[in-house]
């Protein structure tokens, strides 16, 4: 089969993830598990086929460095695509990323995040493991502010996934590697680039969360992502990236900018499919004191006291998920995060709706 095929057969499927590996018949992720979706095993002339094709004139590059990440539309749909060597044959994962960019009411999100793209400035992260669909939410955010408002959208990717039709919005997309050398230095450019929002897609090394945060106490909109699992460990992740005579400075500016963290997760739904799961930290006086001072660990009491906001944390919303029988008791016991309480009632107050990602991404 050819690349075009397995990512039809992948769509048709809804799944999410493809897998070409030496040795192994072709894979794919359906409902966040690993199937089988041919019979014939692959060679490492296959595997290495696929790698050209998917490269083209970037091939030479990474056989240099042994990986490539790209964007590609293949057989009509949008794909992320990341090529490595294993035991010194090419191995391929490739994402399929939705036909377009969904409005944030299909998505399943806390009512929250409905406020996202009203923000005129500050820090807002976006947080998650790997294929929690952190970049579907960021898509959906940006192309609300792209129909409402008239400003200059800046985005720092790697790579490009989403592509955006300007509408209202001066839009430009940057891709780390081929526009910029990297995202501390793409960071830096922005800021002298006249945008009004401006997107990281990934907060991770010291200069490049400095220069954000900057960029977010100086009166512009920054969307970043972080991997982390709550927004607890978000604001921690931030601060330790820094050494310790910096870090109670890092918190000052973090409690002044910081204005929302969500964190989120897709899980199976009962009946196939899968719902989102999220917890949201908006700050208010309270978290921007704890934030400051160092104390974390009570920020997860603080998300929990202040539901009427808007906050939520996510084993609460994991509760409401398993009351309304849309994730099973398994399913709940796995994503749970606090382990010690496993069978705490739900309350109604602050439940998301039941409705999730329609479709695997």
């Amino acid at each position: 089969m050819r690349i075009e095929e397995f990512v039809r057969q992948a769509r048709q499927d809804r799944a999410s993830d493809i897998h070409l590996v030496r040795g192994l018949t072709p894979r794919y992720r359906v409902d966040g598990s690993i199937r089988e979706m041919g019979n014939t095993p692959l060679t490492g002339e296959d595997c290495a086929g696929f790698a050209r094709e998917l490269a083209g004139e970037e091939f030479t590059q990474a056989e240099a460095v042994g990986e490539a990440d790209l964007a590609l539309t293949v057989a009509g749909v949008r794909c992320r695509i990341n090529l490595f060597r294993q035991q010194g044959v090419w191995s391929t994962a490739l994402r399929l990323l939705n036909d377009h960019i969904p409005d944030l009411c299909e998505l399943g999100l806390p009512k929250a995040a409905a406020e996202f793209p009203a923000y005129s400035q500050g820090l807002v992260l976006i947080t998650g493991e790997t294929g929690s669909g952190k970049s579907t939410t960021l898509a959906a955010v940006l192309n609300q502010i792209n129909r409402n408002e008239c400003k200059h959208i800046l985005t720092l990717e790697d790579p490009i996934e989403y592509v955006y039709t300007p509408d209202k919005c001066v839009i430009n997309q940057r891709e780390i590697g081929r526009d910029t050398k990297s995202f501390a230095a793409g960071l830096r450019a922005a800021l002298r680039e006249d945008p009004d929002v401006i997107l990281v897609g990934e907060m991770r090394d010291l200069e490049t969360i400095e220069t954000a945060l900057t960029a977010a106490e100086t009166g512009h909109l920054v969307f970043g992502t972080v991997h982390t699992n709550s927004a607890a460990d978000s604001i921690d992740r931030v601060v330790d990236v820094f050494p310790a005579q910096r870090q109670q400075q890092i918190r000052l500016q973090l409690s002044m900018s910081l204005k929302a963290v969500l964190s989120q997760q897709l899980l199976p739904k009962v009946g196939g499919g899968r719902v989102l799961a999220c917890e949201v930290m908006k700050t208010d006086g309270a978290i921007r004191n704890l934030i400051r001072e160092g104390k974390t660990p009570q920020i997860v009491n603080a998300i929990q006291t202040t539901g009427a906001a808007g906050n939520i944390l996510m084993d609460r919303c994991l509760q409401n998920l398993r009351a309304s029988g849309v994730i099973s008791e398994e399913t709940y016991r796995s994503a749970l995060r606090d382990q010690s309480q496993p069978d705490r009632a739900p309350s109604p107050a602050g439940a998301p709706r039941s409705t999730g990602f329609k479709r695997a991404f």
